[in-house]
């Protein structure tokens, strides 16, 4: 138990230490939710602006012509 606590209290500089980690921590989450938000944003772009895309995803106007 000795030895976890000495990790946990870095030499003496755990006050800068944890608080550090938790910053990045913070960073990369917010920089994976802003990307995925962002990826969303340009694959609703992209299908707004891709025509072909859109005819595919419409069944019912493929199944009038092949009748």
């Amino acid at each position: 138990m000795a030895e976890i606590t000495e990790f946990l209290n870095m030499g003496g500089h755990a006050g800068f230490i944890w608080p550090a980690y938790g910053i990045v921590a913070i960073v990369l989450v917010g920089l994976f939710i802003a990307g995925r938000r962002f990826q969303h944003a340009s694959d609703n772009e992209l299908a707004a602006l891709n025509p072909r895309a859109r005819r595919k995803s419409e069944p019912t106007s493929e199944a009038s012509h092949e009748t």
